[in-house]
């Protein structure tokens, strides 16, 4: 599986971005999807992960009611819309992919795919 992360950049602390990966190489509907991040000096961090039908998106608290997982099957398509960006979220984002039927993508230790990062910088 080949998943291509796009979307980042530098914006400002209120500012908006959608991250988007596009994944290859295997059927894309039976593959759960998440982002993670990681910051300078800190280790990889889940961010949200959304399941093969694309019901019960998961968040990690930091960014519950700011971040919105969503998934497009026909277009091979995972998303990341960021809102209310903080300066807090900046971090390389990296998509990831995790087959079969369990739900174990929340750790980055179950993730059986990655991508290659996209770097987020949100400014003060």
């Amino acid at each position: 599986v080949q998943l291509q992360a796009s979307g980042g950049g530098l914006v400002q602390t209120g500012d908006s971005l959608r991250l988007s990966c596009a994944a290859s190489g295997h059927t894309f509907s039976f593959l759960n999807m998440g982002w993670f991040r990681q910051a300078p000096g800190k280790e990889r961090e889940f961010v949200a992960a959304i399941r093969t039908s694309g019901g019960s998106p998961s968040y990690a608290d930091s960014v519950k009611g700011r971040f919105t997982i969503s998934r497009d099957n026909a277009k091979n398509t995972v998303y990341l819309q960021m809102n209310s960006l903080k300066p807090e979220d900046t971090a390389v984002y990296y998509c990831a992919a995790e087959g079969g039927a369990a739900w174990g993508i929340l750790l980055s230790r179950n993730v059986d795919y990655w991508g290659q990062g996209t770097q987020v910088t949100v400014s003060s």
